[in-house]
């Protein structure tokens, strides 16, 4: 029996490790039903796989054992697929946290506003305090005046 080795650039996708697959498949004379029947897994996972359409499949878990048990059966070089597989993987990861973080920090609309009405509130209460001060000085001086005015009239 014939293995067939694969050696393909390290970026390989899905889709492409789909039409190795499919070009194993349809080089065995094989159609997508006869072998969805014999690996015992639905016709349309196994299109999704030669078509590279990972939102039509499963956990990458579940995926990863369909493409090893599809290299076996058509005799494919099963670790540079699994190698590329992988590879998919790890970009998948890193481009998903690099979103989430983006996500995470995208700044906050509600700052400029919360900002402004801080420093609106710090005024008021500065103006307020100062016309109090000034009041209860003016008072106390004008106060005195009176007195003075009141003993002089006297």
């Amino acid at each position: 029996m014939e293995t067939i080795n694969i050696h393909t650039e390290k970026n390989m996708s899905l889709k492409k490790i789909g039409n190795l697959i499919k070009e194993a498949r349809v080089s065995k004379n094989q159609s997508v039903n006869e072998l969805a029947s014999e690996l015992k897994i639905s016709e349309q996972q196994l299109k999704a796989i030669e078509e590279g359409r990972d939102d039509l499949l499963p956990e990458k878990v579940f995926v990863k054992a369909m493409i090893k048990k599809i290299s076996e059966k058509l005799k494919i070089d099963i670790n540079d697929l699994m190698n590329e597989f992988n590879n998919q993987k790890e970009k998948i990861k890193i481009e998903e946290i690099v979103e989430d973080v983006q996500t995470k920090v995208k700044p906050n609309n509600s700052f400029p506003l919360i900002f402004v009405f801080n420093i609106f509130i710090s005024g008021l209460i500065g103006f307020l305090a100062s016309s109090y001060i000034y009041n209860f000085f003016s008072n106390v001086n004008n106060e005195s005046d009176t007195k003075n005015l009141i003993k002089d009239i006297k």
